[in-house]
């Protein structure tokens, strides 16, 4: 199903919303794919991938590899920068900031039908995270 939304229009916190919600979609198919079947262990993988900690070491690696366009940094910014009225849990303000600018940026790909491309970040995303090289903030 397609919907089309004015994804121009919505708000950075729309966007992470929307973005959670894809990118949870798309880092649980791939550890299904991966043969993890067991629920606790599913649950401890995928904090690697959707923990504000991860989503932080993210985009400080897509920084470091230039991996984003000019206006996807807008929509990064978009969610970074807005206004939540919600506290972080079990991290700091930046990091949950810069984690909801994440989520925007997934949630502008995915609103925007740029699919191939989200794909294409995702993939990108997922090598990271197995390489190692979203933990503790060490490159390997």
């Amino acid at each position: 199903m397609e919907v089309s939304l004015d994804y121009q229009q919505m708000n950075g916190l729309d966007l992470a919303y929307l973005g959670d919600a894809v990118y949870e979609l798309y880092v649980r198919q791939h550890l299904l794919a991966l043969g993890i079947t067991r629920p606790q262990k599913l649950q401890r993988r995928a904090k690697r991938y959707v923990s504000a900690k991860a989503h932080a070491a993210i985009m400080a690696l897509m920084e470091d590899d230039q991996l984003l366009n000019t206006v996807e940094l807008q929509y990064f910014k978009r969610g970074r920068n807005a206004n939540s009225h919600t506290k972080a849990k079990n991290t700091d303000v930046v990091t949950y900031r810069i984690s909801t600018g994440f989520e925007a940026l997934i949630g502008y790909l995915y609103a925007s039908h740029q699919i191939e491309r989200l794909e294409t970040v995702i993939t990108w995303v997922f090598e990271q995270v197995e390489s190692g090289r979203t933990e503790n903030g060490t490159k390997k």
